[in-house]
């Protein structure tokens, strides 16, 4: 089996993991959101690609599945000192791989290019790739404003009141190669519990990729990033109620509608397979909170059983 992984954020690394220990590195390509990405003290910041980089390299911080394990913080202590803005926190490990990439680019690199260096000098023999080489923006229409993802995000902590969302650039943007690529000759796809509107949304805005989904001949499967009506990280369930959906699975599962054949919930949301299946799709339930690595293998390995047994439209 071939599969491609569409992902951003926490929960969608960790499955990633999980992938990666089960599938060899031709069986599985990684697509990453790049709508987070910022600019901060003019280096060029990946925050979705880093965390997958990090976590399928086991270096990534274990409490808070961002950032570099054993991280330290020197260089964002001197640029605070000078008087400088360290809302965004940019660890010292992690600030060579933006300098890497902020280099690469003046130097005419491709991201997917820039990518593909970084996991061959990890060590990594899987496939991660941005979305798109362009520009896409993630821009948060709030109570207070419109702001830039990362200001949304990080800086006020996703506390303002989500009105919209928008992606800048997306129109005028081309898929990456390798998902082009990856698009045609994947015998599966798989949503990984991502958020909805900020992982995955980014991606589908990027023309031709909702409707190259919707006519992708394989199984496509997605899993719920919300468990017992909460997420499980980050602001999806506040998002999904401020933008009038249902802060459930199923707030969630609508977003797929007509994306999707299998739609993963958990255990503790057994009692609404049936409301997904109305949805037009089939409804698996297992668990799917990945507190160790042991539970990313067993979550990742279960999800390709679901794959195989999909009864694709």
């Amino acid at each position: 089996m071939r599969a491609l992984a569409l992902t951003g954020g926490v929960g969608g690394a960790k499955l990633c993991f999980g992938l990666a220990q089960i599938l060899e590195p031709d069986e599985l390509r990684i697509v990453v959101n790049t709508g987070d990405d910022e600019e901060f003290h003019g280096l060029y910041v990946c925050p979705d690609l880093d965390t997958v980089m990090y976590t399928l390299a086991e270096l990534s911080n274990p409490h808070t599945g961002w950032g570099i394990k054993n991280e330290t913080f020197a260089t964002l202590s001197a640029l605070d000192r000078l008087g400088q803005e360290t809302w965004f926190g940019l660890g010292d490990q992690d600030l060579a791989t933006h300098i890497v990439r902020t280099q690469m680019l003046r130097q005419g690199n491709s991201l997917s290019e820039i990518t593909e260096h970084f996991c061959r000098h990890l060590g990594l023999g899987h496939q991660i790739v941005p979305m798109s080489d362009d520009r896409i923006r993630t821009t948060v229409e709030t109570d207070i404003g419109t702001l830039p993802f990362q200001t949304y995000f990080v800086r006020h902590r996703c506390e303002p009141t989500v009105t919209g969302l928008r992606f800048d650039g997306s129109d005028s943007s081309e898929v990456s190669p390798g998902f082009s690529e990856s698009l045609e000759s994947s015998d599966a796809l798989i949503f990984c519990p991502s958020n909805p509107y900020l992982s995955v949304a980014p991606i589908l805005s990027i023309p031709s990729v909702r409707k190259r989904i919707e006519d992708f001949k394989g199984p496509r499967l997605a899993v719920s990033p919300i468990v017992g009506g909460q997420a499980l990280k980050g602001p999806a369930g506040k998002i999904l109620a401020e933008l009038g959906e249902d802060v459930s699975c199923i707030g969630v599962a609508r977003q797929y509608v007509g994306l999707c054949d299998v739609f993963v919930i958990d255990e503790l949301d057994r009692d609404l397979a049936d409301d997904v299946r109305n949805l037009g799709m089939e409804a698996v339930v297992m668990n799917t909170i990945m507190n160790n690595n042991r539970d990313k293998v067993e979550l990742a390995r279960n999800l390709l059983q679901a794959v195989t047994e999909a009864d694709v439209r």
